[in-house]
């Protein structure tokens, strides 16, 4: 337990706890552009009562991603100080426009969309909403492009052991930009969709809140039926472009020790148990010939082996491989859920029938667990490299003592049990009280109109049953 591999376990836990909060407010804030759009449209209070019901999720929830945020942006510097002095200037400026261009628009517009329904003209707050929705996609636009230029760095020169930017453009739109971009957009959309499809099934198994649930589920249903093929597509390109920039990945996800010989097909490893130390895999369930094709597209396609790599160039072959296939794992059983779903809603049944209404009650927290697993893969594949092919990750660590690293990750899990336990445990009541009427705020005496405080109008407390 030294202190790099202390730091390591400190940042895989603070960014699994936030990386779960943006990605389920990216979707969110659209979800919520849509239900403000349907209410103007219409004038039908069941969308505005969605509206206030799903502000006050997002306001929490918005809240504890900006806490944690801020938390993994000061360990940046406290933890990575090798980092920092080598790609400071690469990704200084793209976190400093993530503030300027995303989290501005956002908090600039958040007041007027969470206090002001009632002080501004309705075109205004919708316009508010839209620009919330719009700031969590650049957000993730800047993120995405400072995160992927760590694994295929471009638009730079070395001078004096530090990374200088050539070109820009180079940087932001690096090669594997462009498919993380798409693949983590529709993670989070996923995500938020099936949340709002797991209360909806929660409130038609209890009879509770039918007509919002019935609302609610169809539009799950009809979203993941479009975006769940989308991500399987936009999955394979990604896999295809890792093929080719992060070759040693490709093999721990897979697990394939050996080159195949010469003109023969590599099997697709469903299972195993992968033995790092005899280099080879125990309990093996294969399907011959597939990986090949499911790999390269090409039934009889070169796939990289893990022994084409020295030992010391190899990420950790366990974590990767497990962690794959349970997001792909995750993503098959959305797929059957949201066909199975279709089908009865096409027969008439969807309303009715409980034994859906519980699979998407269970399915609820399945976004985040594919988004956890599929952070795992990307980031201990792309071990030993902190930037790939550029500078080690034990290069990286700070010069700090074992001892400090360990009490600052104690003080992080407990600091983050109670802030985070406290605040999910009022999202749990939010939900479970349900979207309630909305009613006009009273006119103070000076004429003016109180604003609207969605996270105190939940009308629960943590001390309810």
């Amino acid at each position: 337990m030294d202190a790099l591999l202390l730091s390591r376990i400190q940042f895989a836990f603070v960014i699994s706890f936030h990386v779960l909060f943006p990605a389920f407010t990216i979707g969110l804030a659209s979800w919520l552009a849509f239900l403000e759009f349907r209410w103007l449209r219409t004038r039908d209070t069941v969308w505005r009562d969605l509206y206030f019901f799903w502000l006050k999720i997002f306001a929490v929830s918005f809240g504890m991603g900006v806490v944690s945020g801020i938390v993994l942006s000061f360990q940046l510097g406290t933890n990575w100080a090798g980092l920092s002095r080598f790609a400071g200037a690469v990704l200084g400026p793209l976190l400093g426009y993530e503030v300027l261009t995303a989290f501005f628009l956002e908090a600039s517009f958040l007041g007027v969309m969470l206090f002001a329904w009632s002080r501004v003209p309705p075109w205004l707050h919708f316009l508010s909403t839209c620009m919330v929705a719009l700031g969590t996609l650049l957000s993730t636009f800047w993120i995405l492009s400072a995160n992927s230029w760590l694994h295929t760095p471009q638009g730079h020169e070395i001078v004096d052991g530090i990374a200088r930017v050539v070109s820009w453009r180079e940087v932001i739109f690096n090669p594997s930009f462009p498919y993380r971009l798409v693949h983590m957009t529709l993670a989070a959309y996923l995500t938020t969709c099936f949340v709002i499809g797991g209360v909806a099934g929660w409130y038609l198994r209890k009879g509770m809140h039918t007509d919002p649930a019935w609302r609610m589920l169809r539009l799950a249903t009809v979203f993941a039926l479009v975006t769940v093929p989308l991500q399987i597509v936009a999955g394979d390109l990604h896999g295809l472009n890792t093929l080719e920039h992060q070759p040693a990945k490709i093999a721990a996800i897979e697990a394939h020790w050996r080159p195949a010989p010469s003109g023969e097909s590599v099997p697709l490893v469903l299972w195993a148990v992968p033995d790092e130390t005899a280099a080879r895999n125990r309990q093996e369930v294969v399907v011959p010939k597939l990986g090949s094709l499911v790999l390269t597209h090409s039934w009889d396609g070169a796939v990289p082996a893990l022994e084409e790599f020295a030992p010391s160039e190899r990420p950790p072959v366990r974590p990767v491989f497990y962690a794959f296939r349970i997001m792909v794992g995750v993503g098959a059983l959305m797929l059957l859920l949201a066909l199975v779903s279709g089908w009865s809603w096409r027969r008439g049944r969807l309303r009715e029938s409980r034994s859906l209404h519980v699979a998407w009650n269970l399915m609820l927290p399945a976004g985040f667990v594919a988004i956890i697993a599929g952070w795992f893969v990307t980031e201990i594949g792309r071990q030993p490299w902190l930037v790939y092919g550029l500078l080690r990750t034990a290069s990286a660590v700070s010069e700090v003592s074992a001892t400090s690293v360990a009490l600052s990750l104690a003080v992080y899990v407990l600091a983050y049990a109670i802030v985070f336990g406290f605040g999910i445990t009022y999202l749990y009541r939010m939900l479970r009280r349900g979207p309630l009427p909305h009613e006009p705020e009273p006119d103070t005496e000076e004429g003016e109109r109180t604003p609207a405080r969605p996270i105190s109008a939940s009308d629960a407390s943590l001390e309810d049953g």
